[in-house]
């Protein structure tokens, strides 16, 4: 907790140090009359257009001048640092400079060739103009600008940012290609193509003001799109000096899907809720045939290993010692069957809280396949829901590439899912319940990251959801439990309101480049195979929100109307519904979670 305190200390102490080095020494200089401003949007009165942000906007108020400036908020490892790279002459003298207000802010420039400079502030309570010089070496024709706040402390703004030195010669941004126009529709992607532009590099693809793809020649195909959704594209050009403004935009709405992974009896939004069936807590036990028929699949919470490397999952119903009115084993199996003939989903949920599974040879794989079909036909289940928390997944360090996992607790788990998918078929259902660290935190950070350090579990559903998308009935991330999550905004979004859930469900229905990385984007989700995952009652876990909250964030992903501040990037009224923790303490609540839910989708 008094880490932020040691910080300041620590940077108080060494301000008279870093003022000593050269370039850190606040310098001036005017531009001679060859000399222009090389920054590009230094103002941010294009929102973020030439700058990459970890953790950035454009605000219309505080601004220095214009009608725009940078907000940027620094969050956990994060410095909320934003950058650019220009284009400069060799052995040339530059000067940097810019206003920036805040805790903590910095003003640099790297990659000079000679001697990177940065300068700072520790305190502006308003606008405070930060300047430094440097020299580029023999051979530098690239610098890259950058700002950002320090680790702990509150927003910082900039703005007017200016490199002003001699221009990188003739060499120009090149303009907006033209002729931008659509292709082959599917139900997961469209093709594109557009006019070639002289000098060009490579060219990159927006979707719905999302960076997607680049490309080196004139056409190509985003997929991983939903089934029946509008989408918006353009197309920018890239070259040596920059890129390009946007194209025009076009729009393209996918073709209706054949559905999958199990999903073709299920109504059109169902309710998903865990069933607490082999333990009690405060909630009390609840039989299983006296769950109201609101409930379209219940998850019986739950299956657990016997150690967390064997693979062998048990069911081992709560006994009559900890659930005096637990139901015996030919009713629970009578009570399977009534809710099947009702239109109902029984499904085993294999880890929790407790059961930590970590499938890391084949054996366990094949144990794993094995212990849960016996499960499965024993009680005559519908298929398989996959709750692995804690420490079950996780990411070696040689494990980047989600499409193309290495890590075996993965890659075994993978096998095992599509092994178990095949020998039961087509009607198998199969759901996931992550949490948030292991799915939307990937859109930030992926496994141990590229110097390592991070937290190796960071984006480890990942690879498995990819894997199994085409498998897949449900996906609904626990929506709780959670600290700040990033999202496509690059803003953090916490729990306690409908923003949090419009803003995480967005990202699976969008796709979102993991790490960061445009070139690496996970795919969206079909909108049929999401559910929200949230608390049902105050007392079933933090981040509950209260049924108000919970219309808001369907309206607005359903209908886009009672939106807050978070802007989707789609409109999806084949959202399946909502999942919660769990029908126990929903019952203990009075069904709070069940009425809202039967009374929004009637």
């Amino acid at each position: 907790m008094d880490r932020p305190h040691r910080t300041r200390s620590l940077l108080a102490a060494l301000t008279a140090a870093l003022l000593a080095v050269p370039g850190i020494t606040v310098l001036s200089s005017a531009a001679r009359a060859a000399d222009a401003d090389l920054a590009r949007n230094g103002g941010f009165e294009s929102g973020l257009d030439g700058w990459t942000c970890t953790a950035g906007t454009a605000v219309g108020s505080p601004v220095h001048s214009g009608a725009a400036a940078l907000q940027a908020t620094p969050a956990g490892s994060d410095n909320a640092q934003c950058a650019q790279t220009v284009t400069v002459q060799p052995d040339a003298q530059y000067t940097l400079s810019g206003y920036v207000r805040g805790a903590y802010v910095y003003l640099g420039a790297s990659g000079t060739g000679t001697t990177d400079v940065s300068t700072w502030t520790q305190s502006a309570p308003d606008w405070q103009r930060l300047t430094t010089t440097f020299r580029t070496g023999p051979g530098t024709t690239k610098v890259t600008l950058y700002t950002h706040g320090w680790y702990g402390t509150g927003a910082y703004y900039a703005d007017d940012i200016s490199l002003t030195g001699p221009g990188a010669g003739t060499a120009q941004p090149p303009a907006a290609p033209t002729g931008l126009r659509t292709g082959t529709v599917t139900s997961s992607g469209v093709a594109l193509s557009w006019s070639a532009v002289t000098g060009a590099t490579g060219y990159a693809v927006y979707r719905d003001g999302v960076k997607v793809q680049t490309v080196s020649g004139t056409s190509a195909t985003v997929g991983g799109l939903a089934a029946a959704t509008a989408y918006s594209f353009q197309v920018t050009v890239v070259n040596d000096a920059g890129e390009s403004a946007r194209s025009a935009t076009v729009t393209a709405t996918t073709s209706a899907g054949s559905g999958g992974g199990g999903t073709s009896d299920l109504p059109a939004h169902a309710l998903v809720g865990y069933l607490h069936s082999t333990f009690a807590n405060g909630s009390g036990y609840t039989r299983l045939a006296d769950v109201p028929d609101s409930w379209d699949i219940i998850d019986l919470a739950f299956g657990e290993p016997t150690s967390a490397t064997s693979g062998d999952i048990r069911f081992d119903r709560c006994p009559v010692t900890e659930c005096p009115n637990v139901e015996s084993d030919a009713d629970f199996k009578a009570a399977v069957k009534a809710k099947q003939a009702a239109g109902k989903k029984v499904l085993i949920s294999i880890g929790g809280a407790n059961g930590q599974v970590q499938l890391t040879t084949t054996a366990a794989r094949d144990t794993f396949v094995s212990s849960v079909s016996k499960i499965i036909d024993d009680y005559g289940l519908d298929g398989l829901d996959i709750d692995f928390e804690g420490h079950s997944l996780s990411l070696d360090a040689d494990d980047t590439d989600f499409r193309n996992p290495k890590t075996p607790v993965i890659v075994n788990l993978i096998s095992a899912l599509k092994t178990l998918k095949a020998r039961y078929g087509s009607g198998f259902v199969l759901t996931m319940a992550p949490e948030t660290f292991f799915v939307q935190m990937g859109y930030q950070y992926y496994g141990t990251g590229q110097w390592g350090g991070q937290d190796p579990r960071c984006g480890a559903y990942l690879p498995v959801i990819h894997a199994l998308r085409d498998d897949l009935t449900l996906l609904h991330v626990q929506d709780y439990n959670s600290g700040p999550i990033m999202g496509l905004d690059n803003q953090y979004h916490s729990m306690g309101g409908a923003d949090f859930h419009i803003a995480m469900t967005d990202m699976l229905l969008t796709g979102f480049p993991v790490a960061g990385d445009a070139g690496n984007v996970f795919p969206p989700l079909r909108p049929d195979q999401i559910a929200i995952g949230m608390p049902a009652s105050v007392n079933a876990g933090n981040g509950h929100v209260a049924p108000a909250e919970v219309t808001k964030a369907l309206d607005c992903l359903t209908k886009k109307t009672n939106c807050g501040s978070y802007a989707t990037h789609g409109t999806w009224p084949a959202l399946r519904g909502l999942m919660t923790w769990s029908v126990n303490w929903d019952r203990f609540g009075n069904w709070e979670f069940q009425k809202n839910f039967d009374s929004y989708f009637g």
